[in-house]
């Protein structure tokens, strides 16, 4: 009965509270440090966070780092911070690649070697991951990842790096704290210069990349989804309907669903909110409500 108390306390109450007063809960004692520190509660908690109606967007400016408040899809400026780098480095030098569940993953850019970094700024802490491979070969406009939570509750971490043709997948566990290369799809050009990547998106066990080629007429969008279970790629069809050059699609998280922005330029410029559902891209509801 005492251990069902306890998981009630830390998976029922102390879940809902803000990441800044759970780690002033944390030095409580010993047994709470522990409690609130496993993977399982920082998996409930984020989860909980993600649901609020109020969401957080970090901007990366030439000398500050502001954090806005999102309110039911308003940008609050009153309540605007600035936060801090923990490193002694100029914003313009760091470069978002992704962000989970609170965690931002960005590289510092260096004059002699890049550095990989896990941060999470509501707590002020970080970790830095880049081994070797990262530092030589990382490329402002041929680098792209997300994150992920695996089946043991592992935070793992997708980089992928495209170099002289070729299209490099690794993988990083938070738990080891070690890379280890994956297996890419095998014949296709995506590695090309003439391709560019977009920032991973998570979604439904999956994170969703868009591969697009305008240089070469008539260009093509393609979409790489990663499946974190199987650690596998493939290649998702794009609707034919919306294959228009040039199109940018930008995908988001709503409700659990992957939803693209999709964006057009024929006669003139259209933009259209489609998601995936039942191995096909239909459009949402929320257009014909516009």
């Amino acid at each position: 009965m005492e251990r069902i108390v306890d998981d009630m306390m830390f998976e029922e109450i102390l879940s809902r509270l803000p990441a800044k007063v759970v780690c002033q809960f944390k030095c409580v004692c010993k047994q709470w440090c522990y409690e609130l520190s496993t993977p399982k509660f920082v998996l409930i908690h984020t989860r909980r966070l993600s649901n609020l109606l109020q969401k957080k967007l970090l901007s990366l400016n030439e000398h500050t780092i502001v954090v806005d408040d999102i309110v039911s899809g308003n940008l609050e400026v009153a309540t605007r911070k600035i936060v801090t780098f923990p490193y002694d480095v100029q914003p313009s030098r760091l470069i978002i690649i992704g962000s989970f569940n609170g965690l931002i993953l960005l590289c510092i850019r260096r004059t002699d070697a890049n550095e990989l970094v896990l941060w999470n700024p509501t707590i002020r802490r970080f970790k830095l991951i880049s081994d070797d491979y990262f530092s030589r070969y990382f490329g402002r406009h041929d680098d792209t990842g997300g994150m992920y939570v695996d089946e043991h509750n592992d935070l793992k971490v997708l980089h992928i790096n495209c170099f002289a043709g070729a299209v490099t997948a690794r993988v990083y566990s938070r738990h080891n704290d070690s890379w280890r290369k994956l297996s890419f799809l095998k014949g296709c050009l995506f590695g090309s210069s003439f391709y560019s990547w977009s920032h991973g998106i998570y979604s439904g066990k999956t994170i969703y990349f868009t591969v697009s080629n305008y240089w070469i007429p008539p260009g093509e969008c393609n979409i790489v989804a990663f499946d974190v279970i199987s650690e596998s790629f493939s290649i998702l069809r794009f609707p034919e309907r919306i294959q228009v050059n040039p199109c940018q699609v930008h995908f988001l998280t709503i409700s659990d669903r992957i939803h693209g922005i999709v964006v057009r330029y024929s006669d003139e410029l259209t933009v259209e909110l489609v998601k995936y559902e039942h191995d096909d891209w239909i459009t949402d509801e929320y257009n014909s409500r516009q």
